[in-house]
């Protein structure tokens, strides 16, 4: 009796799993004629060179592109399957066959676009390429705490032959931005060739990395020649709501270049997702975006200021029991973001256009976006790094420069393109302990930028002191000063 009631379980679970696999794959099935008869009727996907793009051409020659990834659920479908998630238990089977049946414009255009209903947004992502813009127009679009993506490094790229962006448009302006470019490609020569001489090659030392490295350095040097209207390219990974959100603030951006490329991106945005966007306007919200942007956008300061923390709202009292948790974090890992709730600190300093690229990364943070001027001077340490007589040509070159720049009679936001990234910008940031913690651990290293990298280390040292007995442990590079010929690995490239 006992084998006869193994032998039934036994045929009982041999038809349990047979059941159970016949349905997974009969659901499998499915859902792959499901997805085919939304992509084109059973029509193949297409290769990478068919798919089509949509992109519009900016008036400089740059252009926007909205990626098609040629995925069979795009942004818009993944969006209304992620909204129907939310209001039912069907099951993603019952959600695809909506899908399929129905096809995701009517609901986008009538849930998120008509309703408001901004959370579907978020489900659905984009990836914007943005070509042959200012980099004032990278570091607006960036000026945004949800930006994901990527510009053009000038540590990894040579920028000699890039072209300027000139919105003036004149003789003398033409001729400020082409004596930067004649200064930026002789003197690299010349500090590249000086570098071995400082930063002798070490046994352990790939020949190759190292070459790499003092070109890098050589670009770190170099990059405070270029002016902030030189051209670049940068990627813009953002989902629905996210990007209509950012392109609200960009059009009514001072820059009129700024404003166009917002334009161009919305107009390419509307035909790649029609059901997502239709430039739908309020008065009162245009009138009063355009109205901060005009009067309060730009962070400037009267004076000069060195390094100063200028507010501290951390509650003291709420630190002693979570002692441990300051204490006891190793190396590579974030204190934990409940301790936010602690309040802020607001440091204030000086740095240079160039560094600001860098720092304005962290999202974590909040920081104003400096205007461009030559009112702080031109960051020390770029020309100390120059040969001396190098040094005396580029100190001649400023003066006549800035002469030549007030000469132009353009406005203050228009004259930034045609200053140099080297130039000292007030700067004023604002975070809580971990984004702060985060921050000063990431760019006090060798491998950062000495300019950002002697500002971090401030923060960290100011964090110590107003911490001490409190448990805090940074950990630091403790040789941040020693050229690291391993800077010229964290570069991106193909593989041989």
């Amino acid at each position: 009796m006992h084998n006869f009631l193994l032998t039934v379980s036994a045929t009982l679970e041999n038809a349990r799993i047979f059941v159970s696999t016949f349905f997974v794959l009969a659901s499998r099935i499915y859902c792959q004629k499901i997805l085919l008869f939304i992509h084109n009727h059973e029509v193949p996907m297409k290769s990478v060179a068919e798919l089509k793009h949509v992109q519009r051409m900016l008036p400089n020659g740059g252009k926007v592109v909205i990626l098609n990834t040629g995925a069979l659920i795009g942004p818009e479908a993944e969006a209304m399957l992620q909204a129907l998630h939310s209001r039912s238990v069907d099951g993603i089977d019952a959600h695809l066959a909506v899908l399929a049946k129905r096809g995701p414009e009517n609901f986008m255009e009538t849930f998120y676009v008509g309703y408001g209903h901004k959370s579907i947004g978020d489900c659905g992502t984009i990836t914007v390429f943005i070509e042959g813009v200012s980099m004032l127009v990278a570091k607006a679009i960036q000026d945004w705490a949800l930006y994901s993506g990527q510009e053009v490094s000038t540590r990894y790229v040579d920028f000699a032959k890039q072209s300027f962006c000139d919105p003036c448009g004149t003789a003398p302006s033409r001729a400020i931005l082409e004596a930067w470019r004649s200064f930026y490609v002789h003197g690299f020569d010349a500090v590249l060739q000086g570098l071995p001489q400082r930063f002798p090659r070490q046994d352990n030392e790939e020949e190759k990395v190292y070459r790499k490295a003092l070109r890098a350095y050589a670009f770190d040097i170099m990059r405070s020649f270029l002016p902030a209207g030189a051209m670049t390219n940068l990627a813009w990974h953002t989902n629905l709501r996210q990007s209509t959100d950012n392109l609200a603030r960009l059009r009514h951006h001072p820059l009129p270049e700024v404003r166009a490329v917002a334009c161009m991106i919305e107009d390419a945005a509307c035909e790649a997702f029609p059901s997502s966007f239709k430039k739908k306007r309020y008065e009162d919200t245009e009138r009063y975006n355009e109205e901060w942007m005009r009067e309060h956008y730009y962070f400037t300061a009267s004076s000069p200021h060195d390094f100063v923390c200028a507010n501290d709202t951390i509650d003291r009292a709420q630190i002693a029991p979570s002692r441990s948790m300051l204490a006891g974090r190793p190396p590579k890992t974030e204190l934990p973001s409940h301790l936010k709730e602690w309040g802020t600190l607001q440091y204030r300093f000086l740095l240079d256009f160039g560094s600001f690229r860098d720092i304005q990364r962290h999202r974590a943070v909040t920081q104003r976006m400096p205007l461009v001027t030559a009112a702080h001077g031109f960051h020390p340490w770029y020309l100390r790094e120059l040969p001396e007589q190098v040094a005396d040509d580029a100190r001649a070159l400023i003066a006549r420069q800035e002469s030549a720049i007030a000469a132009l009679g353009a406005s203050p936001e228009i004259e930034q393109y045609y200053y140099a990234m080297g130039y000292r910008l007030p700067n004023q940031l604002t975070g809580t302990l971990p984004s702060l913690v985060y921050l000063v651990e990431l760019r006090a290293t060798r491998f950062v930028h000495p300019t950002l990298r002697h500002r971090a280390r401030q923060i960290a040292a100011d964090l110590m002191g107003r911490f001490e007995g409190y448990g805090l442990v940074l950990h630091l590079d403790t040789e941040p000063n020693r050229f690291d010929a391993r800077r010229g690995e964290h570069d991106i490239v193909k593989k041989e």
